[in-house]
């Protein structure tokens, strides 16, 4: 007989969105929180940089939000920019209140840096592993909380919409999920749904994120019929440690915020060529200087030195930077860092409101899942990790709002009586390599219309053949992933294909110029791509 369980909110994700949701809920509802992997495994658990947040006597909320604005390239919603940062002091608060062990100053108070775009020191963090931080802490409280059930080792498959709702609108009502260990289809009904499954930068062949970032939020949302916006923003991080024995160790950008500089063979200090703010300008210009000086040279990386700095001073503010490097050979007090860029963050996502409230009612999306309206064309450094406290909060304070909502009715069990087990996994594998090249190749750092048009054909014909295997076997963790990365991209391609400039994240060959009125692209199931 299939499982089935009855939650009030069912939380699909488990980095810094979910948990804090999780934790802002009332203490008196039923609350599942389901995760593929460990929950370490999130990209919250990897974040180096930290929260931004304008709490320095120095700093204002009017000068975050400038800076975001300028960062976003004229495509931040700002009312959604405004209400962030105003929130962040709280946010932080929040996040010491529960424990967070951030790095202090001399004086005891919290040790703020500088990263790119930012126009003063407001980056709390602790070291440069503030992402392993905060997740211990938010695990360790979530574990003491007996409402809340963490279900490791489970991939949800779809949503369950209830289509009938009495306002016309559709309803979540839970959610078909993928026992990984038992192979088992479960239902989850629920009387709201959250979906905080991250980003999909998986999508490419080169990324920082952990292998979990694979847009199932995004794609999920999609095929309930919930808009996107923005998808062609994808954000590269310029410095991921080059080396074959590293698995696309991140470089903090933190570090030139305290001075390192990019070189080249010859030890030219290049970026002031691209841009006055040289290695402080904003992650896209600085992506694109280093892509530009790679394919100009024929480089596989270029180097990132702060062996100018003190010894003790880069091993105590970069201390796993230092270890992981060292152990890799390289001793980054007296020897420059290889580094290349590599995917990093989905600037856009499932359109929300103030709420984080999708098209779908009683469904929310919070973190890289969303598009609220705050990344613009360009993530500013450590803008998304306070957007998921912000965003989180708000959704909890939201589904408290909504508690009188009548209960769902139970939904019907996953069939799995007309498919077979499959039996050509290699099926999979070469669909998900030959995805993640062209989308490198094709969708990347500086792109084209007929790159584009490329991709498009080449997922078009993915899509096929994975929407026949789909429906024909047994679903696998490994089909599911694949299944969702294929949708996202070719919802990235649409996207970027609908953008005729650059702006931002997206720079294409084909149109230079940026236009004088900045709109997001919004695609909507069935529908063609618009611009609002």
């Amino acid at each position: 007989m299939a499982t089935s369980f009855s939650y009030d909110v069912l939380i699909i994700g488990g980095g810094a969105a979910g948990l804090t949701l999780a934790l802002n809920l009332d203490s008196s509802l039923r609350i599942a929180m389901i995760s593929k992997a460990a929950l370490t495994e999130a990209s919250t658990y990897y974040a180096q940089g930290g929260v931004a947040a304008a709490v320095d006597a120095s700093d204002s909320v009017d000068s975050h939000v400038s800076d975001t604005l300028i960062a976003g390239a004229g495509l931040c919603h700002e009312d959604v920019v405004t209400h962030t940062v105003a929130h962040g002091p709280e946010a932080i608060e929040w996040l010491i209140e529960q424990g967070v062990q951030f790095t202090l100053d001399e004086a005891d108070h919290l040790h703020l840096t500088r990263e790119g775009g930012h126009s003063h020191r407001r980056i709390i963090h602790a070291a440069d592993t503030t992402g392993k931080a905060i997740s211990k802490t938010l695990i360790e409280r979530v574990l003491a909380c007996k409402h809340i059930d963490l279900l490791e080792s489970r991939i949800a498959i779809d949503l369950i919409v209830d289509d009938d709702d009495s306002n016309d609108q559709s309803r979540a009502t839970g959610a078909y999920v993928l026992n990984i260990d038992s192979g088992e289809v479960e239902t989850y009904n629920a009387r709201f749904v959250a979906l905080a499954t991250g980003g999909a930068s998986k999508a490419y062949q080169y990324t920082c994120n952990p292998d979990v970032a694979t847009g199932d939020g995004i794609a999920m949302a999609w095929r309930a019929g919930c808009r996107v916006a923005n998808m062609e923003f994808n954000q590269f991080h310029p410095t991921s440690l080059y080396h074959p024995s590293a698995k696309n160790f991140l470089i903090t950008e933190a570090m030139r915020g305290e001075g390192a500089v990019l070189r080249l063979p010859d030890g030219e200090r290049f970026m002031p060529r691209f841009d006055e703010r040289a290695e402080l300008a904003p992650r896209d210009i600085v992506a694109r200087a280093i892509d530009f000086e790679m394919k100009r040279l024929g480089l596989r990386h270029v180097w990132l030195d702060i062996t100018h700095k003190d010894p003790a001073f880069i091993t105590s503010h970069f201390p796993n930077i230092y270890s992981t490097c060292l152990a890799q050979g390289i001793d980054i007090t007296k020897e420059w860092i290889p580094v290349v860029p590599t995917a990093h963050f989905t600037c856009g996502g499932v359109m929300v409101n103030l709420h984080s409230e999708t098209d779908i009612a009683h469904l929310f999306a919070i973190g890289e899942t969303s598009f609220t309206g705050l990344h613009g064309a360009n993530r500013m450094a450590s803008n998304s990790l306070l957007e998921c406290f912000v965003f989180a909060m708000s959704a909890a304070k939201r589904i408290h709002a909504l508690l009188d909502a009548p209960t769902p009715a139970t939904s019907p069990a996953w069939d799995a009586s007309q498919v077979r087990d499959p039996d050509e996994d290699v099926v999979i594998l070469h669909n998900w390599d030959e995805l993640r090249r062209f989308m490198w190749d094709y969708v990347g750092i500086v792109r084209t219309t007929k790159r584009l048009e490329r991709a498009l054909h080449r997922v078009e014909l993915l899509q096929a053949e994975i929407n026949e295997y789909y429906s024909n076997y047994h679903v696998t963790s490994n089909l599911l992933e694949l299944r969702n990365l294929v949708l996202v991209s070719e919802l990235i391609i649409r996207s970027a294909l609908a953008r005729h400039e650059s702006r931002g994240l997206h720079y294409t060959l084909d149109y230079p110029e940026r236009l004088a009125r900045a709109e997001d692209t919004i695609l909507a199931p069935h529908d063609a791509a618009t611009t609002h």
